[in-house]
């Protein structure tokens, strides 16, 4: 310590300011430009102490020590260029009392740093700053700290399920508008990049050839359209390339996001605890959702396909930008393995044709080929004839609520599920009897292995068929299921002559190639389809009655 002319020893101090994002910034007491007034006005009274350095952590809390102004003053106290630190009161220094008090009983004697606490007269140069005074006030800022964490939570979560947007950056599409910001607009611009974005992956398009044709046609990126406009941007959002182009990861994340459709999705990730930093996500099943929050840039039918479309299969083939029109849904009826375009040249013609790769050797009795313009003559006129059942059932159906047949498919499948959980519990009391059986000499300990592993094997099959029932019994519950979406459907392709790939992936859940004249075609919503027929074949039956 060095010191004056006078003889008086000086302190090298470091004066520490803090403001904290859940401050009330208009409350002068507690700004940066009051916080430094007051630290001045206490040096300019004491003589043995020079401010050496200011370090300010404005909009950090207080329960973390890793904010870099905080750490900045430990790494200038390490290296001996200060001895002193001056604060406010002990809550800017932290509200944790546990790692409060570490610092203040351990770190700052361990470097013979003098610590002051204006306001709750705090001063370790002349008494000592670890008694029950100084305790119980580090437990209160603690609850200080606790408390608003709580508050803060409910006040976002009311937020959210009152359709207020609370992140920081408006999506690409949109912007903040309206009292504090709390709603999302459209911003022309943008959602026409998104629109067609949307469109030309439904086209059949790949998520890198969008994204290379969108450098192409010198459409900016939503990170540099954001700079370019003097938008606010998070550091990398939507965006992993250097130079900021247009990426097929970039498209993606477009493409998967729900915003897109009216809907809100927040508080999708959180922190278990106040005094954690890092957030973990929260399974979908917990986040906030709000329908018609604001206005949609694509259609729910259409997101929903393209959601669809990244189910199957659609590698894009070398040199096409887009894939083929069966791409991802053409099945062997004889193995279930994907079927395969092939191309042959003879006498300057070309055939198309499909085939399973999986061969003979393989145990497939598949029939050798089927051509393409077979198939899709095939696949076009039962499609057509189906989308005409359709229509006529929605009309014969006009006068029959869609409540009715809601309510018959929660009771078929709550059905499939109670079937499903019956037999999860006779494989559960299975599996409880094998060890015993295994002890008793009844099995082997191969034959205990092997049944165990099949056990295990149904038993997981059951569990997913029952979360595949259940999400089913949530779409109809969600209306997802209602009459005018899945009959829309299939209505605006009513006038179709000729089969796109749009129709297929719509319209069609999958293939089956079960000989060469031969194929079943499964439609999308055929569950809906049959207990409609059936509703309507009881109606026939009581007029005829």
């Amino acid at each position: 310590m060095a010191k004056g002319g006078t003889g008086i020893e000086l302190y090298r101090a470091v004066k520490y300011i803090r403001l904290s994002y859940t401050d009330d910034r208009t409350v002068e007491s507690d700004s940066v430009g009051n916080q430094r007034r007051m630290i001045d006005d206490f040096i300019a009274k004491h003589p043995e102490i020079e401010a050496v350095a200011e370090k300010v952590d404005d909009g950090y809390s207080g329960v973390l020590f890793d904010r870099p102004a905080f750490q900045e003053m430990m790494e200038m106290i390490r290296r001996g260029e200060v001895n002193c630190i001056i604060v406010k009161d002990l809550s800017r220094l932290g509200r944790e009392y546990i790692e409060t008090g570490r610092y203040m009983r351990r770190v700052f004697p361990a470097y013979g740093v003098r610590f002051i606490a204006i306001n709750d007269h705090v001063d370790t140069a002349h008494e000592e700053a670890d008694d029950l005074a100084v305790s119980v006030k580090n437990i209160m800022n603690e609850a200080y700290a606790r408390d608003i964490s709580v508050k803060t939570r409910s006040a976002l979560e009311a937020k959210r399920r009152n359709g207020d947007f609370v992140g920081a950056f408006s999506v690409y599409g949109y912007v903040k508008t309206g009292e504090q910001h709390k709603k999302l607009t459209v911003d022309p611009y943008a959602a026409g990049v998104v629109r067609e974005i949307f469109r030309r992956r439904l086209d059949g398009f790949s998520a890198q050839n969008i994204a290379e044709e969108l450098n192409r046609e010198g459409v900016l990126s939503p990170l540099a359209y954001r700079r370019n406009q003097g938008i606010p941007y998070a550091a990398g959002g939507y965006c992993d390339r250097a130079d900021c182009k247009w990426s097929a990861t970039t498209v993606i994340r477009i493409l998967q996001d729900e915003t897109y459709t009216g809907t809100l999705a927040q508080g999708r990730q959180s922190t278990p605890h106040f005094k954690l930093k890092h957030p973990e996500k929260k399974p979908p099943s917990e986040w906030t959702r709000v329908e018609n929050a604001h206005e949609a840039i694509v259609s729910t039918q259409d997101f929903e396909l393209v959601q669809r479309i990244r189910e199957i299969d659609t590698r894009t083939p070398p040199g096409r930008d887009s894939v083929f029109i069966f791409s991802g849904v053409l099945i062997c009826g004889s193995c279930g393995g994907r079927m395969t375009r092939k191309v042959r040249k003879y006498k300057d013609r070309e055939y198309v044709y499909y085939f399973c790769p999986t061969g003979k050797k393989h145990g497939c009795t598949s029939p050798a080929m089927v051509k393409e313009s077979d198939l899709t003559g095939c696949v076009t006129e039962s499609l057509k004839a189906h989308i005409q059942n359709v229509v006529s059932l929605d009309g014969l159906l006009s006068t029959v609520s869609q409540e009715r047949i809601n309510r018959e498919l929660v009771q078929e499948y709550n059905g499939q599920i109670a079937n499903c959980e019956a037999q999860l519990t006779e494989i559960a009391a299975y599996k409880a009897r094998l060890y015993e059986n295994l002890v008793n000499g009844c099995l082997t300990k191969e034959e205990y292995l092997g049944l165990k592993r099949q056990y295990s094997d149904e038993y997981d099959a059951l569990q997913a068929a029952v979360t595949g029932w259940q999400e089913k019994i949530t779409a109809v519950l969600e209306n997802r299921s209602e009459r005018s979406r899945w009959i829309d459907q299939f209505r605006q392709f009513a006038g179709m002559e000729k089969l796109d790939r749009r129709a297929v992936v719509q319209l069609i859940r999958s293939i089956r190639i079960l000989g060469k004249h031969e194929i079943e075609i499964t439609f999308n919503y055929a569950d809906e389809y049959q207990k409609a027929l059936a509703i309507s074949e009881q109606m026939m039956k009581r007029r005829a009655g």
